[in-house]
């Protein structure tokens, strides 16, 4: 309890401290220190000593920062990341969106070891799209089981080693329109449980050696006017994605995803963004691929998975603003609940949750470093590259 009390202290203390140090720069004026002068404010060196370090451990394609995460699914985390962002250097359109490749490699304090690479490739003048996505994992986690009301007493851990991969190649068919195939195979071991718990009887789908493999459709319309971050315009989606045992599923199900996106220009230079998801599974999947809510990407202040069943909706809106140089600033509000049919929905099964962050501009296309503290129920801390949504 002790302990809890000192890490929770600990985390508003650095809040407090980053805080006061941002919002003291707002009342600075606007111009750039490039060069440290005995007048140089101690926020421009702190922020011109960020700069020059990661300008140094970056080269004219590729950008190196060191990892440090901290979420409650993870604790602390140490590691690497490298992000490369390009177009090609002849024949382009100027308007051709910037392809991305990042990879990140992450062991924490729970023993957990990441491994992520994904690719993000645009071409023929935002024609065609293609992602591809790869995890190689080791991962004690915990189970809260199936519902939209399991107690925190309900929680039992769990160990799995799994390997998963994404596909999706997308065309334009109409202007903003998006459309094409994708299919996704993970295979998973639970090679530890809790003796007499609910995965160790074996009660639970998933609770062993999962495996699923499924081929789908996705269709986007994307009007955002930046892929990074965007001040205007929207990003909706639906996809649907079936898995068989032809394709080497060993279980049989349907997911179905909506996910609708808007960003509105609101005030000077800020942006509100909101967002409206939906997930569906049709037939029995492990639990692993039940529709949830929590995490670092939708309803921050919860832990991922806290709850999960065979539908869920998350609702979340965030204000974004500039601080000062690189330096920007978040508040966001998300509701959520999970249900096992459509008719198990009302107001009264919604979970809360809100918070603030910092982003810090990694590179001139506008990829951020992510720092968010959320409330729902538990505080929670947050940090990764790129937007929530």
């Amino acid at each position: 309890m002790m302990l809890c009390h000192r890490k929770r202290m600990c985390q508003w203390v650095f809040c407090w401290l980053f805080f006061q140090s941002a919002f003291s720069a707002i009342a600075q004026t606007d111009s750039l220190a490039t060069t440290d002068t005995p007048n140089t404010a101690l926020h421009d060196r702190l922020l011109n000593t960020a700069d020059d370090v990661l300008e140094w451990m970056s080269t004219d394609t590729w950008s190196f920062i060191p990892v440090v995460t901290y979420s409650p699914e993870t604790s602390l985390g140490l590691g690497v990341g490298a992000i490369k962002v390009f177009r090609p250097k002849e024949g382009a359109s100027p308007t051709l969106r910037p392809s991305s490749m990042p990879i990140t490699f992450i062991y924490t304090l729970k023993k957990q070891a990441v491994l992520e690479i994904d690719l993000d490739l645009w071409k023929h003048d935002n024609r065609d799209y293609f992602n591809a996505s790869l995890e190689l994992a080791n991962y004690p986690f915990e189970f809260y089981g199936i519902g939209n009301d399991m107690p925190a007493e309900s929680q039992e851990s769990y160990s799995s080693r799994y390997f998963y991969v994404r596909l999706n190649y997308m065309r334009r068919v109409l202007p903003n329109v998006y459309l094409g195939p994708w299919l996704e195979f993970r295979t998973e071991n639970v090679y530890e449980t809790v003796p007499g718990g609910l995965l160790a009887s074996g009660a639970v789908p998933g609770s062993d050696r999962p495996q699923v493999a499924g081929l789908g459709l996705k269709l986007n319309y994307d009007s955002r006017n930046d892929i990074f971050q965007p001040s205007k315009g929207s990003f909706h989606q639906v996809s649907w994605i079936t898995n068989q045992s032809f394709l080497g599923s060993g279980y049989l199900f349907d997911r179905y995803e909506v996910d609708l996106r808007k960003y509105i220009p609101v005030w000077k230079n800020k942006v509100l963004a909101v967002q409206g998801y939906w997930s569906f599974v049709d037939g029995v999947a492990p639990f692993q691929q039940t529709s949830l809510l929590g995490g670092s990407k939708r309803m921050r202040g919860y832990f991922e998975g806290r709850y999960r069943d065979q539908l869920s909706m998350i609702y979340q809106a965030e204000l974004r603003m500039p601080i000062y140089r690189s330096l920007g600033m978040v508040f966001f509000g998300s509701t959520g609940q999970v249900a096992e049919a459509v008719s198990q929905y009302s107001f009264d099964r919604f979970h809360y949750g809100a918070g603030f962050g910092f982003r810090y501009q990694l590179m001139e296309e506008g990829i951020n470093i992510r720092i968010d503290f959320g409330f729902g129920d538990q505080s929670a801390f947050y940090f990764g590259l790129n937007e929530v949504f």
